[in-house]
């Protein structure tokens, strides 16, 4: 992060012709107030112009540990490291993230970060239902928005209370009584309409890990750019709202917004807010204790709520790790099966009956270093020096990456965590073939990134936009758009029962709410 930082002031200094320190004061008054934290991080870069990789070793926030290599995204600087190290030493130190959140600004959102982060909970949820009326810190943009904070009893996803008949029990927007005949609204429009929620149980591609390009691209650069940081932040720099699954607002970061809880919404209009996003950044597909993950977060009643369609997605993290043995690390087709099956018989303890169950098979990463391994990332774009294969060994050298058996020029590796993720795919595929449950019926799919690319491809787009530009490892928001029409193609094709009956009385429900002028 430091380097990244340092290398964007110097950027600036650069494309502005001006001094580090005027740069530096550019990118602070470009950042929302309490968020300008960059010149207590670096004081001394403003008087001493140094590589980005010697000012962080010189803050003490990049070291050498004992026995590792040293890790630089740029080239050595032509003095020895020690010397220039120790010219810098006046510049004191910068001890990481504990110390970011000892500043008082950001003391308290910090600890409200930690506790999202540990509990995949809303922070702010009045009456414990685990739905908000706040979008960010795991609120209304992860689930669908609560429409009384303080009834425990109203939240989206349940039966109607009575037709809701005086109130909006699923805040779906549909309750009372229609004049003409007596008959709740409710019931005569959602009353046998199979509705259904989207519920996903996935990881960072799931919960739509983004970082704006614009952030570290000095020619897009402004204080617009960072307008969205406070919600970034607060959002664990995911962007659940536009996401494949659960996306319901239009796309800010490009591309558009289409996903599967919008077209169920589409189908069936009573659907409306029955969304749940719990996919959390690095998890792996099942962790051994699934069963105390999902009790912990999702919402979900076998007596009083709607069946849902829950998909069972994380594409990449048991073969993706950053340690230097990867291949150790990676999750084994026993493990696999072992946590599958433990998550899944919890879920046929939570889930209503009529529900299903989607289990997604892992991507085959190799496609990421074959479409942009010596393409420029954003911040090697004004000068042309810094590839995404650069990047990737940077990260691989920290001990950081997202993925060292995919984001490496070692091919037989990639090779390697390919032939593992295909192991992987295998056993869901089998557990979908032979397993039996309760409560829900259960499919498996494979994840679509070749027909992603095809369709891409027929509309004139390159295979690399469709890969995250900053982190160069998930999936952009097109890739996100087009791959939620090759998934429900797939359900409406192959297991119609999935998706539910369309609902003749959407143009009713629709017209209703405008002649109420949206209530």
């Amino acid at each position: 992060g430091c380097v990244l930082v340092v290398s964007v002031i110097e950027q600036l200094a650069q494309w502005h012709n001006s001094t580090v320190k005027a740069a530096m004061e550019r990118l602070c008054n470009y950042i929302p107030g309490k968020y300008q934290i960059i010149h207590h991080m670096l004081c001394c870069y403003c008087y001493r112009e140094m590589n980005a990789d010697v000012v962080c070793h010189s803050l003490k926030l990049c070291k050498q540990d004992p026995g590792q290599p040293l890790c630089h995204l740029y080239a050595p600087p032509k003095v020895s490291w020690f010397s220039t190290f120790f010219k810098a030493t006046d510049c004191g130190s910068f001890t990481g993230f504990s110390s970011v959140c000892a500043f008082p600004l950001l003391a308290n959102l910090c600890e409200k970060i930690k506790y999202v982060m540990r509990h995949k909970l809303p922070f702010e949820d009045f009456d414990g239902d685990k739905f908000s009326t706040f979008p960010t810190l795991r609120g209304y943009h992860w689930r669908g928005r609560d429409c009384n904070d303080k009834n425990t009893t109203v939240y989206p996803g349940r039966r109607p209370d009575n037709w809701d008949v005086k109130s909006d029990s699923n805040c779906n927007g549909i309750w009372g009584v229609d004049p003409k005949d007596g008959i709740p609204y409710e019931e005569k429009f959602c009353k046998g309409a199979d509705s259904q929620g989207v519920v996903l149980l996935g990881d960072s591609a799931g919960a739509h890990f983004h970082i704006p390009p614009e952030w570290m691209t000095v020619m897009q650069m402004s204080a617009k750019s960072f307008a969205n940081l406070p919600m970034a932040f607060t959002d664990e720099l995911d962007w659940p709202q536009f996401s494949e699954i659960t996306g319901f607002l239009n796309s800010t970061i490009g591309g558009w917004t289409d996903s599967l809880y919008l077209r169920l919404r589409r189908r069936n209009r009573c659907n409306h807010r029955d969304l749940q996003n719990i996919s959390q950044n690095g998890i792996t597909y099942f962790p051994t204790n699934t069963a105390v993950y999902l009790s912990f977060s999702l919402a979900r009643s076998q007596l009083l709520d709607n069946p849902a369609i829950v998909i069972y997605a994380t594409i990449g993290n048991d073969v993706c790790n950053g340690n230097r043995d990867t291949l150790a690390h990676m999750t084994t087709p026993k493990e696999m099966l072992s946590n599958v099956m433990q998550a899944l018989r919890y879920l046929d303890s939570r889930l209503p009956k009529g529900s299903h169950v989607i289990l997604t098979g892992l991507v085959d990463g190799r496609f990421l270093w074959d479409n942009l391994h010596d393409r420029y990332h954003p911040l090697g774009q004004l000068n042309r020096d810094i590839t995404y294969s650069q990047i990737y060994s940077f990260l691989d050298c920290l001990q950081v990456s997202p993925c060292s058996g995919w984001l490496t020029p070692n091919e037989t590796l990639r090779n390697l965590t390919s032939e593992r993720a295909l192991q992987l795919s295998n056993v869901l595929k089998e557990i979908a073939r032979s397993e039996k449950f309760a409560n829900f019926d259960i499919f498996y799919m494979d994840f679509p990134l070749r027909q992603t690319a095809e369709e891409w491809h027929k509309m004139g787009g390159e295979p690399w936009q469709l890969i995250e530009p900053v982190d160069g490892f998930h999936p952009s928001q097109i890739a996100a758009a087009l791959g939620t029409r090759i998934t429900w193609q797939k359900v409406l094709h192959e297991w119609p029962q999935v998706l539910g009956r369309e609902n003749p009385f959407n143009d009713q429900i629709e017209a209703i709410f405008k002649d109420q002028g949206g209530h």
